[in-house]
């Protein structure tokens, strides 16, 4: 009986704790609650789910000395379970420490693309639509040195029309579209939270093929986990791939 009470509350406790989690970005998404509140919950869940895979051992002993197999199976999912959310935010904390903590990324930290189109949509946002300047530059350059423009051997309005397709294939929302400036103003959403990072994409002649500059920027949050780098990396590796140098 208590080995069954014990196995029980272990699993009812771990999928709890995976709904809480679950929810933390959930919850912000559909603006149930602001970013501060979210990330109290995704520690919150995480502590539990600590809780929770105590007792889930407890569990597991109590049901091998017990030999109550099906009891055995329950407790090691919700061993499972828990150990997942306990995984899941302590993963977070790793990668934002192992990248720096900004949220302006740009191919051309001297010159970066500026958003036009975009602005109107980030006032009031946290983090403005202006670059963060010198001392971001010298972060990202630390932090992220490989990135930089790429040069490829077509026309800017060819590389433009390339990089339009790509972002409507990775589903961002596309704001502006300027060939006569060769700009490209588009809206990332994260699949989680829901986060909006802004992309600008700055295509200029370069001989005769066309030099690419990319920026991305989150709305909300100091440290992005090195997502708009990744997500710069993304673009002009398919760019490349599309338009061989």
């Amino acid at each position: 009986m208590v080995t069954t009470v014990v196995t029980r509350a272990g699993l009812a406790l771990a999928l709890a704790s995976a709904l809480a989690l679950a929810l933390a970005g959930l919850g912000y998404r559909w603006s149930w609650w602001g970013v501060a509140a979210s990330f109290s919950i995704l520690r919150a869940s995480a502590f539990a789910a600590a809780g929770v895979a105590v007792l889930a051992l407890v569990g597991i002993g109590l049901a091998a000395a017990g030999r109550r197999w099906p009891a055995l199976i329950i407790a090691v999912v919700a061993l499972a379970v828990a150990l997942v959310v306990v995984w899941i935010p302590r993963n977070l904390q790793a990668v934002a420490r192992s990248v720096p903590a900004i949220h302006d990324i740009s191919t051309d930290t001297d010159n970066p693309p500026a958003f036009v189109a975009i602005a109107a949509r980030r006032a009031g946002a946290p983090n403005p639509a202006a670059y963060d300047g010198p001392e971001v530059a010298a972060q990202q350059k630390k932090g992220y040195p490989d990135l930089g423009p790429v040069t490829l051997p077509a026309p800017p309005d060819r590389v433009l029309t390339a990089a339009e397709a790509l972002a409507r294939r990775l589903g961002w929302e596309i704001v502006a579209v300027v060939p006569a400036e060769g700009r490209l103003e588009a809206t990332a959403t994260t699949s989680w939270f829901g986060f909006k990072d802004d992309v600008v994409v700055r295509v200029t002649p370069a001989g005769t093929g066309s030099r690419v500059d990319v920026r991305s920027k989150s709305r909300v949050g100091r440290s992005d986990l090195g997502v708009n780098a990744k997500r710069i990396r993304a673009l002009l590796a398919e760019l490349s791939g599309r338009l061989p140098t």
